[in-house]
């Protein structure tokens, strides 16, 4: 029989239940991972019950609340609460999105499991590694590549181009499709996976870049594009409504075009 073992400290086990707060009538039940490498054990979910009371609207006010009324040592990341900067992107109630845009009453009843997004190394509680992640977006050059004189004013394009950049440029970088896709899980060194590709896309359709060919070139590998399957687990989970899996299939129809 195939006897599997898993890798030091991957379990992840039970930690602490905090006290309820004292008078709260409406209170509801957040268990959180927690990791931190200072103490050089297992992760663990430790349970927390909330006033929702007090605690806002959105599942990052609810972090604050924890953060500043239960146990001031739970890290996470966040910046704007606006849904712009993707910084509290995190798996909620088994789903990856961002925290400042997620309302807990669009939550089922029971228990809600946060977690740092998946299949990628966790620094610290809520907070992921994504130097890959950005590593991979820089490999596609995400900015304007051109070889005609630079304008004196501004390099022009028509309100029709224009329009072929929305669903693309709205991308907030929040890690959410990439670590959602199997693919990328598996291949996450070699697969540039859905949002590094979507930026890519952004510029292959630009039509004041000038780099086409060159960008095609970078992707035409049986990794850093071929991975996709389509089976849009990203789309399901992107907080701003994007299609990353269109992309990529639009990719694949510019390399099969370029060829024919």
């Amino acid at each position: 029989m195939v006897q599997l073992t898993l890798p030091q400290n991957s379990k992840v086990q039970k930690g602490k239940t905090w006290p309820k707060p004292q008078g709260a009538t409406n209170l509801r039940e957040f268990r959180i991972y927690r990791y931190s490498p200072e103490e050089k054990g297992n992760p663990r979910w430790d349970t927390y019950w909330v006033d929702m009371d007090k605690a806002g609207t959105m599942i990052l006010d609810v972090l604050f609340y924890i953060k500043n009324t239960i146990d001031p040592t739970l890290a996470f990341r966040r910046s704007c609460r606006e849904g712009v900067c993707g910084s509290c992107a995190m798996n909620i109630a088994g789903r990856n999105t961002i925290a400042c845009t997620k309302g807990f009453d669009d939550l089922p009843g029971g228990v809600i499991s946060i977690s740092p997004l998946p299949h990628l190394p966790v620094i610290r509680d809520l907070i992921p590694d994504l130097t890959n992640f950005y590593a991979q977006h820089a490999y596609v050059q995400p900015y304007l590549k051109t070889d005609s004189p630079t304008p004196e004013k501004e390099w022009r394009q028509s309100e029709e181009d224009r329009t072929k950049l929305d669903g693309l440029y709205e991308c907030i970088l929040c890690a959410s499709c990439s670590t959602s896709c199997p693919s990328y899980w598996w291949n996450g060194e070699k697969y540039l996976g859905p949002a590094a590709l979507l930026q890519a896309y952004r510029w292959l359709i630009d039509s004041r870049d000038e780099a086409t060919g060159e960008r095609l070139d970078d992707l035409e590998d049986p990794f850093k594009l071929y991975r996709c399957h389509t089976i849009m687990n990203c789309a399901q989970v992107c907080p701003k409504g994007l299609n990353p899996a269109q992309a990529i299939a639009k990719i694949k129809h510019m390399m099969v075009e370029r060829v024919s």
